[in-house]
């Protein structure tokens, strides 16, 4: 078959990324970081501790993550604009653009979710050896499921952010600051119910505990909303990019 053959190609390349293991070195470390220091401040007053179990310690930090998946999914997709543009030999190699944009898509998902798949444990391992406390490993995992699913679809939607643009600057710069700095959507939402809709607030639910704010959407249909906008604009993505001169 084709598509496994293009995946293939994708994987070689995203992987030769040196901004593909930045975004996985800032979801990685930056998460093991901010929990590391949540974790010693609990174990330092634990009289005066605002979260009691490890792993509400841990699911404070992945938000983090966000934004090395949204590093991700800029970067499988831009450097293909670099200075050597690569996108010609790309389209001159796979028959289809949809299938080029299909494989990159399958492959930010395969790359996030390796990338959760260390980060979490390692997360939750750390907080847990400092704070002495044990975890609840349905509940690790749910949460676990939960933050991976957020961070896939911000990654998917940070890409079809970038094949509009082309460039990387722009989503990177509007992305990452909207998820470590000011949430716009979050701004919105103090102002009108419609900023609840939006998709990371949508989804915001599915890193569980000390995430899930006052208002919005629960869990399962967040979740549905975000997945939705991530269609939307794969959807809107794949056409432009099928219509338009490389």
């Amino acid at each position: 078959m084709i598509l496994p053959r293009v995946v293939s190609a994708e994987w070689r390349k995203t992987v030769t990324l040196p901004a593909s293991w930045t975004g996985a070195a800032v979801a990685l470390l930056g998460s093991l970081l901010i929990t590391m220091l949540n974790a010693y401040a609990v174990h330092a007053d634990p009289g005066g501790r605002a979260f009691v179990a490890p792993l509400e310690i841990a699911f404070t930090a992945m938000p983090l993550g966000t934004v090395g998946a949204t590093v991700i999914g800029v970067s499988v997709f831009s450097s293909e604009y670099t200075n050597d543009r690569r996108i010609t030999t790309s389209l001159a190699a796979v028959p289809g653009r949809v299938l080029t944009l299909a494989a990159k898509a399958i492959v930010v998902v395969l790359f996030i979710a390796v990338v959760a798949a260390v980060t979490m444990p390692l997360t939750i391992g750390a907080a847990r050896l400092v704070i002495g406390e044990t975890v609840s490993v349905p509940a690790a995992v749910a949460r676990c499921l939960g933050a991976t699913l957020f961070w896939i679809l911000s990654g998917l939607i940070a890409l079809a952010i970038t094949v509009f643009t082309r460039s990387g600057v722009v989503p990177l710069v509007v992305l990452i600051v909207n998820s470590s700095l000011v949430s716009f959507s979050l701004l919105l939402s103090k102002i009108s119910s419609l900023g609840f809709w939006l998709p990371d607030m949508a989804g915001r639910r599915l890193f569980g505990g000390a995430q899930a704010t006052e208002g919005g959407l629960g869990t399962v249909p967040g979740a549905l909303v975000m997945a939705a906008w991530t269609v939307l604009l794969l959807a809107a993505a794949t056409a432009v990019f099928n219509r338009r001169d490389a």
